[in-house]
């Protein structure tokens, strides 16, 4: 605010920089990247994929399911049973109902788990399972 009296007597009066819409500012930008952001959820444990030349990357949200090489089953970073896949699988869903189910299995573990884990995904209304691989260029 200006002084009137300073301003007669011909002294200058400090200028101010209110700083709180600044901040407030910051606080509503970094509040909206937050929110707009799409986290992805990986399956916690670490997994030898097998290489395809054809391999796709995904942009869009997905339910992972790990299959280790003894045919042990993560999602959400923990073990699950094979029998709990289905009703885990319904809960994401639930959640986020354009989520792709995506199964990142060892290149050691069993057919039968993987289609096992792919079964319990349809049963669970998955419409879009896929089998996640590394592009040969990209592979360790």
């Amino acid at each position: 605010m200006l002084n009137i009296t300073a301003a007669r007597k011909g002294k200058k009066q400090p200028l101010e920089l209110n700083m709180a819409p600044l901040i407030d500012m910051v606080f509503i930008l970094l509040i909206f990247f937050i929110v707009t952001t799409s986290f992805v959820k990986e399956t916690g444990i670490k997994i030898n994929r097998p290489t395809a030349s054809t391999a796709i990357a995904k942009t869009r949200s997905s339910i992972m399911i790990g299959i280790t090489s003894d045919n042990r089953i993560f999602m959400n970073s923990r073990e699950i049973d094979f029998r709990a896949v289905r009703g885990n699988v319904e809960r994401a869903l639930a959640e986020n109902p354009e989520g792709e189910v995506v199964i990142v299995a060892d290149m050691d573990s069993s057919t039968r788990a993987v289609i096992t884990a792919m079964d319990a995904c349809k049963l669970a209304g998955a419409d879009n399972v896929s089998i996640a691989a590394s592009h040969p260029s990209t592979a360790e």
